[in-house]
């Protein structure tokens, strides 16, 4: 019988985007969520069930009921604020429930993990683009605990038969194209569907917080990745270790930076419509520019993004509709 792929986490944004992906590349898979975050209507591939990696014996009863050949690891908490407010939950829930997966991996000699990880872990840079040797200085707790996991993840290769690959995201972005899944997070921080409550009034503005960085605009600048493109990635580096790959880490970008500005006018220009704009002040710990270099992930494992700003803004937008009922 064909081993099952375990996502934990997979009723997320990505980890559903990814689920699909799977399912639809021949993969049998299994979703495991505890629903907190994620949305039940997004498991529309593989199976389901319900468990918290808080709960030893409920992971354990996964890994016995299925034949689990490699996990993948979304399942964490991604508000960056709260993390600085409530730094407990987030130790808890990213940094110990992580444990508590690993743990049971071991128990079930199941070797390959891939790590849902993040920008975040670079902290403030150095330089950009940003590639993987760049000194890691996370400022907030989301980004120690991520950092944390991957230092994990790393002695667990050494001492142990244990091979991970760690994914840094840079901003993830857009939905399916079929619009059957896409962003959806309660609160919403993201910054392009924060526009498209502005565009539909459900907000009052957009706020555009700080406009005197060291820029072409005067406005941050972030490296935007389809969700698509983060999948598809997810994807290579699951045949890379099935295939005998050993443990590393790869940063997805798209390699190119656009402005809060520039994001702005794009939505403008994929909606056809107009909204209020308010210049606000700096955020506390907001670098001027991230820009990911994605040199060794395409290098190593053959992995190119295809979409641009304007493919995310309007898929992102399509599915905002659908998700909102405007369409």
């Amino acid at each position: 019988m064909k081993k099952k792929i375990l996502i934990t986490g997979g009723a997320g944004y990505i980890g559903s985007h990814v689920n699909k992906m799977l399912s639809e590349e021949g993969y049998e898979t299994v979703v495991l969520d505890n629903l907190s975050k994620g949305h039940e209507e997004f498991i529309k591939w593989g199976v389901f069930e319900k468990a918290d990696l808080a709960n030893m014996a409920e992971v354990e009863a996964v890994f016995k009921k299925y034949d689990i050949g490699a996990v993948i690891h979304f399942a964490a908490f991604i508000e960056v604020g709260e993390s600085v407010k409530d730094p407990e939950l987030f130790y808890k829930n990213n940094l110990k429930n992580t444990l508590n997966l690993l743990e049971v991996c071991r128990k079930f000699n199941v070797d390959k993990f891939i790590f849902s990880s993040t920008a975040a872990v670079y902290g403030m840079p150095v330089y950009t683009p940003i590639d993987e040797i760049h000194p890691k200085s996370p400022i907030s707790p989301y980004g120690r605990a991520k950092l944390m996991v991957e230092e994990i993840l790393k002695d667990y290769s050494d001492s142990y038969s244990f091979n991970y690959v760690a994914l840094r995201y840079f901003n993830a972005s857009g939905a399916s194209i079929d619009l059957d899944i896409g962003e959806w997070h309660e609160p919403e921080s993201h910054l392009i569907p924060l526009i498209f409550d502005a565009v539909s009034g459900k907000r009052q503005d957009i706020k555009i917080f700080g406009t005197d960085y060291d820029t072409q605009d005067g406005t941050c600048v972030r490296d935007y990745i389809h969700v698509l493109d983060l999948a598809e990635a997810h994807i290579l580096a699951l045949e890379y270790l099935l295939s005998g790959g050993k443990s590393d880490c790869f940063n997805l970008g798209n390699g190119k930076g656009y402005s809060v500005r520039q994001v702005i006018d794009m939505v403008k220009k994929v909606t056809g419509k107009e909204f209020m704009i308010t210049e606000s002040e700096r955020r506390p710990g907001d670098p001027s520019v991230l820009i990911a270099s994605s040199k060794k992930i395409s290098e190593k494992l053959s992995w190119k993004p295809k979409y641009g700003l304007e493919e995310i803004v309007k898929s992102a937008w399509q599915w905002y509709r659908k998700k909102e009922k405007l369409i």
